[in-house]
């Protein structure tokens, strides 16, 4: 087990080095100068000179890529070009409400999703299975800010029921959270569907059921069990996907995350703030995907023997 983490996080440095190469290659190649758009659009073009000279715009693309992840392997993001903060303290700051959103958009996912997969499996191809299914390809082609805007406008701005945006209350998570919660749970809804549909046409299954065990107790002790593990693959890739994913949903409902903060720190050129949220959400995304693989050996047995 201590071989499989350790080798785990080892492969996390490979992908931590492309995916901030490739950010910075892309926020340091566009157009847009740092300093011309902190000091203004009217600011001397010698005092944008001198901004660049102290924030080291000058350098060389390597050396000031080697600068920052010589920085990073310490801990140190560097700091915002705009607020002046350090970027750790800004992420940090903001991660919270992003945890937040993404979990309660992972719990609506899973209370709809696995149910209605269960309930569809059982019952295929009837009107439920056909539904359920309809629901799913919803899910799946509906985009995410096209749903929030809707689901703005009628709440929101005709009915008035929850704010349109924001953190003011609780009630300001509601709508964020079905949007996230929508495309996940359409997602495992199939997930589940096919593999519940794999697990009960099994030998065992139909032992079982010949034996007279109760419905109820072959499909939820007998073969949810065993159809999991696929679930909850699809589960924690939806889970990371919503910490780093839900950029246009912040966006949308002005929530205060990392995503809004990583759209913000983009149209600023803001290259520290946009790194150092983008490094943060990948090693976050990786670290859940470890999470889901030790998980694996809690729900079968088989798996965990593997880690030994």
């Amino acid at each position: 087990m201590h071989r499989f983490i350790l080798k785990r996080l080892l492969l996390l440095i490979p992908v931590l080095l492309g995916v901030s190469l490739l950010v910075f290659a892309i926020m340091s190649f566009t157009p847009g100068d740092p300093a011309q758009l902190i000091l203004g659009e009217n600011a001397p073009a010698e005092a944008v000179a001198e901004l660049r000279e102290e924030m080291g715009l000058n350098d060389p693309f390597v050396l000031r890529y080697a600068h920052f992840v010589g920085n990073a392997v310490t801990g140190d993001l560097g700091q915002s070009y705009t607020s002046g903060r350090d970027v750790f303290d800004e992420i940090f700051s903001r991660f919270p409400n992003t945890l937040i959103l993404a979990a309660l958009g992972v719990l609506i996912a899973v209370v709809i999703g696995i149910p209605i997969g269960i309930i569809s499996a059982t019952r295929q191809y009837s009107m439920i299975d056909s539904g359920s299914m309809i629901f799913a390809l919803l899910g799946v082609s509906m985009p995410n800010f096209w749903l929030g805007l809707m689901m703005i406008l009628l709440f929101a701005v005709n009915l008035g029921w929850v704010p349109s945006g924001g953190y003011s209350s609780w009630s300001s998570l509601i709508m964020p959270a079905i949007t996230l919660g929508t495309g996940s749970a359409a997602i495992i809804t199939r997930m589940t569907r096919s593999s519940m549909l794999e697990v009960i046409r099994q030998d065992y299954i139909r032992t079982a059921r010949a034996k007279g065990v109760a419905e109820n107790v072959v499909i939820n002790r007998h073969a949810l069990k065993n159809a999991l593990i696929p679930v909850i693959t699809v589960i924690g890739l939806q889970f990371g996907m919503l910490l780093g994913g839900a950029v246009l949903t912040e966006t949308v409902f002005s929530w205060p995350g990392v995503g809004r903060m990583m759209v913000d720190a983009i149209r600023q050129k803001d290259t520290p703030t946009v790194l150092g949220a983008v490094v943060f959400l990948a090693t976050t995304f990786s670290l859940v995907n470890l999470f889901v693989d030790l998980l694996y050996g809690f729900v079968d047995p088989r798996i965990k023997s593997q880690y030994a």
